[in-house]
């Protein structure tokens, strides 16, 4: 009895501990599938984050120039439209940029932006100056925020 090809193959196989270990092609395309899913949707999530960050240290740097302000006005009697006076950078936070639009005896207004986020700002004012120069702020001492 002679043996045929394929029984060859079987028992060089059997021999060697079994079959051919591996990933198929289709095994990997669907682990490909899968990561691709998973990837669209942590990207997304992941800059949602980001911008709510940056937003965050925007507001957190408007409330501490709203501190220093008060500071300035109770040794002075007036605000000021200088950062310079008010011992502040132009924003605390790096890549935040705060500009005080107005100020005199009885009010200020500012606003800030993040080189993080293209289009949008955040704003405040307080006391008797111009809502319009804390845009996008709607209350006076409140942050307002478009983005």
């Amino acid at each position: 009895m002679s043996r045929t090809r394929r029984d060859r193959i079987h028992a060089k196989t059997a021999k060697q501990g079994g079959m051919r270990a591996g990933f198929t092609l289709i095994e990997l395309l669907i682990v490909v599938v899968i990561v691709g899913v998973l990837a669209s949707i942590a990207i997304p999530k992941f800059s949602s984050m980001r911008v709510r960050a940056f937003r965050g240290s925007v507001i957190s740097d408007l409330k501490n120039l709203a501190s220093a302000q008060e500071i300035y006005h109770t040794n002075n009697y007036t605000y000021t439209t200088s950062l310079t006076d008010l011992a502040v950078t132009s924003g605390g936070s790096t890549g935040v940029y705060v500009t005080i639009n107005e100020a005199d005896v009885s009010g200020w207004a500012a606003t800030a932006t993040h080189s993080g986020v293209t289009t949008g700002q955040c704003g405040i004012f307080y006391g008797d100056a111009s809502a319009s120069n804390g845009d996008p702020a709607a209350t006076p001492g409140v942050v307002g925020c478009d983005f």
